[in-house]
């Protein structure tokens, strides 16, 4: 165990590193993690092996971690500012989202159709390209300042673009699995693996944010409070998992996505802004390890042989995002240049995407061949992605005239 813990740090320190080496390029972080999970990993390196990664104490430590990192997507999930957004935002949103999902997983049908592969991984595809990773656009915005249209229709949207992503990727995972199991799930079990994640984080946010609310100005007690709220609602997670749901995974980073959503509605602004400020060195580092986690076991071979496929996934969900963003815009009658440009400020995707592969991946153990094309085609999307989509973002920013001189 001694050992394996070693390699396990010396690798996440390497991955910070190489994160660092990216953000001086301008580029986000995150990529680094991933490569250096992917050349450290069993397929390269081999400083993180396999025996690492099936070693109990890691599972749990990696579940707790994911948990956490739902807690940054809970803790924008505050009521007052989603009703605020108003029916035009709430419009475009769901029509880049879900016209996004629906162009990707066209395009991969009539693929799978002609080459003899399972139409339902076509909906797998479509599951992960709706989302939009926030962070590579919102950094663009803090290091630029840009004001105006386009930002202020963004921001919220990352937001509510997430809880569009959670809903129908859950809802394709539950879906996907009871296909690979042969039918063993049953049906009612699907809204279970949807809902019964939110109604554990949820049961753990409520005291949780009652006992934040006492808290103000400590740092100690507020995170003694919180990791302690993360850690009770893995735990319930992991027991109901295992001892009454066998057979069936569920999502612990929507149980923190509730559990977060939950307490932050319960504390105010500014509370919630010192709970964010003490909690995100935590945050940091779980987003880190769960990353790492996801690049360790990619074959590099299987990204090389994934081109067509990781080409039809990039150019079919820009398609989806940039088109769909322009046409809900249009029937609301948003300003111009949120019709024209929005579509670019939404690319980036890499962190959503790899979590969700990671998940939809665990899904598909029974059928290998499966996982290794949605590995093999989102690893190698994820890196190239990544770079397009944050020179597509600024020059968005640029076009639409908000970038501060």
């Amino acid at each position: 165990m001694i050992k394996y813990l070693l390699c396990w740090i010396a690798t996440l320190a390497i991955a910070f590193v190489a994160g660092k080496l990216m953000a001086k390029i301008k580029m986000p972080s995150i990529l680094g993690w991933l490569i250096a999970g992917m050349l450290l990993g069993p397929h390269a390196i081999g400083l993180m092996p396999q025996e690492l990664m099936h070693t109990g104490w890691y599972k749990t430590v990696i579940m707790w971690m994911q948990c956490a990192f739902g807690v940054m997507l809970g803790t924008e999930l505050i009521w007052k500012k989603l009703k605020n957004y108003g029916k035009a935002l709430v419009a475009t949103t769901l029509t880049q989202s879900l016209g996004t999902f629906a162009i990707v997983t066209l395009a991969f049908g009539l693929i799978f159709t002609f080459w003899d592969i399972p139409v339902y991984l076509a909906f797998v595809f479509g599951g992960i390209a709706l989302a939009t990773a926030p962070a590579p656009a919102l950094s663009i915005v803090n290091e630029f300042r840009a004001k105006g249209p386009v930002t202020d229709t963004l921001l919220p949207m990352t937001v509510l673009d997430d809880v569009v992503g959670i809903v129908v990727f859950f809802t394709v995972n539950s879906l996907v699995a009871r296909q690979v199991s042969g039918g063993v799930v049953p049906l009612y079990m699907i809204p279970v693996m949807i809902f019964l994640p939110i109604v554990i984080g949820a049961a753990v946010g409520f005291p949780t944010g009652l006992l934040l609310k006492k808290f103000d100005h400590r740092k100690a007690p507020t995170l003694v409070v919180l990791l302690s709220g993360i850690t009770i609602t893995m735990l319930l997670g992991w027991t109901i998992n295992t001892f009454l749901l066998s057979g069936i995974t569920l999502n612990y980073m929507l149980m923190g996505v509730s559990f977060a959503a939950v307490f932050s509605n319960i504390v105010t602004a500014e509370r919630l802004k010192e709970i964010s400020d003490y909690f995100s060195p935590i945050l940091g580092i779980s987003l880190l390890a769960a990353i790492v986690d996801l690049g360790a076991p990619l074959n590099y071979h299987l990204i090389l042989g994934a081109g067509i496929y990781t080409f039809v996934y990039i150019l079919a969900r820009a398609f989806g995002k940039y088109f769909g963003a322009m046409f809900g815009a249009k029937i609301t009658h948003m300003p111009d240049t949120v019709q024209k440009y929005l579509g670019l400020t939404l690319l980036p995707h890499s962190g959503v995407s790899l979590v969700f592969t990671g998940i939809i991946c665990s899904t598909l153990s029974s059928a290998p061949q499966l996982a290794q094309i949605v590995q093999g085609t989102i690893a190698a999307a994820a890196v190239i992605n990544e770079v397009i989509a944050v020179i597509a973002a600024k020059k968005g920013f640029e076009l639409a005239g908000e970038i501060q001189k």
